[in-house]
C-alpha cells in the first residue's frame, strides 16, 4: 500500500462525533449491527431473485413479461449488492463473523469477486477517497474523466451524454474484465503485489465458473439463444446501470473535492474523518423507498465515517453527523432528491469533460 497517510491524529471534530454517536447507541441500549429488519429485507431480495431467475428461466414466461422480469432481476441483483453484500463486506451485516462472511459472498454469486472487492472498495476507497492514483473507484479511463489531474481525451467531451451506456456496462464489465485484470496485474491503484492464497486462488476460478454456469449455460439449456442475449443484455445492464449511478452520486459530483498528490507527497492536508466529509455527498436522505432499496448508501456521508455500522442507523446518525458538521463549520454536501443529484452528476462529466 502507498505510504500516504493523513496529517496528524484524530481531529477534534472526528473525536465528538464518535463521542455522541456512541452515546446514542449506549442511550438506546443498541450495538450497531444489523437487527431484524436488515434479515427481513434481505430475505425478500433473495426471494425476488430466485423467484423471477426460476420463472424466467423454467417457464418461458410472454416476451412482455420476460422482458419486466428481467428488470426485476436486475434490480433484485443490484439490491442484493446494495443490503447483503455491501453490510457484509464492511462486518456490519450481523455481529457474526460467519453470517457477514455468508453475506459477503452473495458477490462471489453473482460473478464477481469479494477478494478484490474488500481491498478495492473497503480497504482502498474507504481510506483514499477521491484520490486520483489512490482511488480505484474514480480510475475510469479512457472513457470517463473524472478529476482534472486525469488525461483528457477527445471522448470526454461527450461523457456527459454516453455515461448512460457505460455504467449500464459496468457490471459484465466488472465480471469478465475488470476482476480479470487485477488478478493478473496483482494491482488495485496504488496498492501493488497484492498476495494471494491458495484458496484466493481457487475461490475466484470457481466463482466464474460458477456464475457462466447459473447465468449462462443453464439458462441456454432451456431458452433460444436469442431470448437469452437479449434478456442478459436488459438483466446486466439494469444491474450495472442502478449500481454505478448510487454510487457515482456519493463522490462525483459538483460540490464534492478530489485531490491529486505529487509522488512525494507523503502527508494529507486533512484528517481521515475531514478529509470523508470534503469528498462524499448524500442525496435524497428523505425518501423511504430509496434508503430501502440503496442500503441507506444516499447517507453515504455517514457511512464513510461509520463504515462498520448497519445502515439502518444511518437516518438518524445523519442527525448527530449533520450538527457536529455545522458547529466546526464543515460544509455537509446533500441533493434534496435522486433528481437533483443526477443533474448534478451530469454536469459534473460535462464540466470534467470540457
Amino acid at each position: 500500500m502507498s505510504q500516504l497517510k493523513f496529517s496528524g491524529n484524530q481531529s477534534a471534530f472526528y473525536s465528538d462525533l464518535k463521542e455522541r454517536v456512541n452515546q446514542y447507541f449506549a442511550k438506546r441500549n443498541k450495538r450497531q449491527y444489523g437487527d431484524h429488519r436488515i434479515y427481513l429485507k434481505a430475505g425478500v431480495l433473495l426471494t425476488t431473485f430466485f423467484t423471477t431467475f426460476i420463472i424466467l428461466v423454467f417457464f418461458t414466461p410472454p416476451v412482455w413479461l420476460s422482458i419486466l422480469l428481467c428488470v426485476v432481476l436486475g434490480l433484485a441483483t443490484a439490491g442484493i449488492g446494495f443490503n447483503v453484500m455491501h453490510d457484509g463486506s464492511h462486518g456490519s451485516f450481523s455481529s457474526s463473523r460467519f453470517v457477514n462472511r455468508l453475506a459477503t459472498l452473495t458477490l462471489n454469486f453473482l460473478g464477481a469477486s469479494s477478494y478484490f472487492w474488500n481491498i478495492k472498495h473497503v480497504v482502498v476507497h474507504h481510506t483514499f477517497t477521491n484520490i486520483d492514483g489512490h482511488d480505484d473507484d474514480i480510475h475510469n479511463e479512457p472513457f470517463l474523466r473524472m478529476c482534472n489531474s486525469q488525461k483528457k481525451l477527445w471522448i470526454h467531451r461527450f461523457q456527459h451524454i454516453h455515461w448512460i451506456v457505460m455504467y449500464g456496462l459496468t457490471y459484465t464489465s466488472w465480471v469478465f474484465y475488470l476482476d480479470l485484470k487485477k488478478y493478473f496485474s496483482r494491482k488495485i491503484a496504488a496498492k501493488e503485489n497484492i498476495q494471494m492464497s491458495l484458496a484466493a486462488h481457487f475461490g475466484f476460478w470457481i466463482t466464474k465458473a460458477v456464475h457462466i454456469f447459473i447465468f449462462f449455460v443453464l439458462p441456454l439449456m432451456f431458452m433460444p439463444l436469442s431470448y437469452f442475449i437479449v434478456g442478459y443484455i436488459i438483466f446486466s445492464f439494469t444491474t450495472g446501470f442502478v449500481t454505478s449511478v448510487i454510487f457515482q452520486l456519493a463522490h462525483a459530483v459538483e460540490h464534492t473535492e478530489f485531490m491529486e498528490v505529487k509522488s512525494e507527497q507523503k502527508v494529507l492536508e486533512n484528517d481521515w474523518a475531514i478529509h470523508q466529509v470534503k469528498t462524499t455527498s448524500n442525496f435524497a436522505t428523505r425518501s423511504k423507498l430509496i434508503t430501502f432499496f440503496a442500503g441507506g448508501l444516499n447517507f453515504q456521508i455517514e457511512h464513510h465515517l461509520f463504515p462498520k455500522v448497519s445502515h439502518i442507523f444511518y437516518p438518524e446518525l445523519s442527525i448527530i453527523v449533520r450538527n457536529v458538521c455545522a458547529e466546526y463549520g464543515i460544509v455537509y454536501g446533500e441533493h434534496r432528491t435522486l433528481a437533483l443529484a443526477i443533474a448534478s452528476h451530469v454536469r459534473f462529466l460535462k464540466k470534467m469533460g470540457r
